[in-house]
């Protein structure tokens, strides 16, 4: 995996080269104030190193980053004020990921707020496909 791909907007702010409100950083992270925040405090953390999706991740850099982000979130929601945060991580263009390097968002939540993340559930009719995918997945793992 490449350290960093010249186009890529997250290995340019990691280098300098773009500005950013930075709230955090050491060799493996850096996290920073979306510049489009959908709340208060919605904060973005990325790797240093490029690695286009979560799912890229070395097993220890992942969870190094889980802990970053909670580590974060909890100073972020003590500082707005804000009791509950949603915790988004886009993979894929399907899936919404508009930059392709991994990055997880905070997202800090209030009652009245009027913003939606909450995906409402998929209601299969077929229960034997269910637990036929259920099997196949369980044996796989």
């Amino acid at each position: 995996m490449n350290n960093s791909n010249s186009d890529c907007i997250f290995c340019k702010i990691v280098k300098g080269e773009i500005p950013c409100h930075k709230i955090y950083e050491d060799e493996d992270f850096l996290a920073f104030l979306d510049i489009h925040p959908e709340t208060p405090g919605h904060t973005l953390i990325i790797t240093k190193k490029h690695f286009k999706t979560m799912l890229d991740l070395p097993e220890d850099l992942l969870c190094k980053i889980i802990k970053k982000v909670q580590k974060i979130t909890k100073v972020v929601l003590d500082i707005t004020g804000y009791k509950a945060f949603n915790l988004v991580v886009n993979t894929g263009k399907d899936a919404g990921q508009l930059v392709d390097h991994v990055h997880f968002h905070i997202i800090p939540r209030i009652e009245g707020d009027d913003r939606k993340f909450y995906i409402p559930p998929i209601k299969y009719k077929n229960k034997q496909e269910i637990k036929k995918l259920a099997t196949k997945i369980k044996n796989s793992l």
